[in-house]
C-alpha cells in the first residue's frame, strides 16, 4: 500500500504477518471497546491486527480494515452516501478508497484496497456497527 493508507495501516514486509494497525484516540469508548466486527467481508475472513484492539478490525490481503473511535468528520464537500441508513463520507485514494461515519461520533473509518474495488459495495457489512454509534445530528445533503 502507498503512503495513502499509511496514516491507519502499514503492512509489514514479511508474509503472513498482521497488518500495523494505528488504534484510534477513542478506541476505548464502550462502543467501539464492543463493535462487533462482521466475522467474514465476502469471502475474506478475519485477520489479526498488530496490535490487536476489539475496535479494530482486518480481512483478507491485502487487508480491508475497519476502524472505530475516530473523531467524527466536520462538514465536508467530498462525497456523501446514505447506506443502511447509515452517512458516509467517501474518499478516493491512490490505492483505494475510504469511508468514515458521517454525523457518528466516534467515528468508523473503513479502508478498502483497490484490489476490493469501490468501498460503498462493502458498507452494508458495517451498518450494524455503524449504526451503534452515538448520532451527532449531522446528515449527508
Amino acid at each position: 500500500m502507498t503512503a495513502a493508507l499509511g496514516g491507519a495501516v502499514a503492512l509489514l514486509c514479511s508474509c503472513g504477518s498482521p497488518p500495523d494497525v494505528a488504534i484510534p484516540m477513542d478506541a476505548d469508548s464502550p462502543v467501539c471497546a464492543t463493535a462487533a466486527w462482521p466475522p467474514r467481508i465476502d469471502d475474506l475472513s478475519r485477520v489479526s491486527t498488530a496490535p490487536q484492539s476489539p475496535a479494530v478490525a482486518a480481512w483478507g490481503s491485502p487487508p480491508i480494515i475497519a476502524r472505530c473511535g475516530l473523531p467524527s468528520p466536520a462538514p465536508t464537500t467530498d462525497d456523501c452516501v446514505t447506506v443502511n441508513g447509515v452517512d458516509w463520507v467517501i474518499r478516493s485514494l491512490s490505492d483505494g478508497s475510504s469511508a468514515t461515519t458521517y454525523g457518528r461520533d466516534p467515528a468508523i473509518e473503513v479502508l478498502v484496497p483497490v484490489d476490493y474495488g469501490a468501498v460503498p459495495m462493502l458498507l452494508p457489512l458495517f451498518a450494524d456497527v455503524a449504526k451503534a454509534l452515538p448520532t451527532t445530528g449531522r446528515h449527508c445533503v
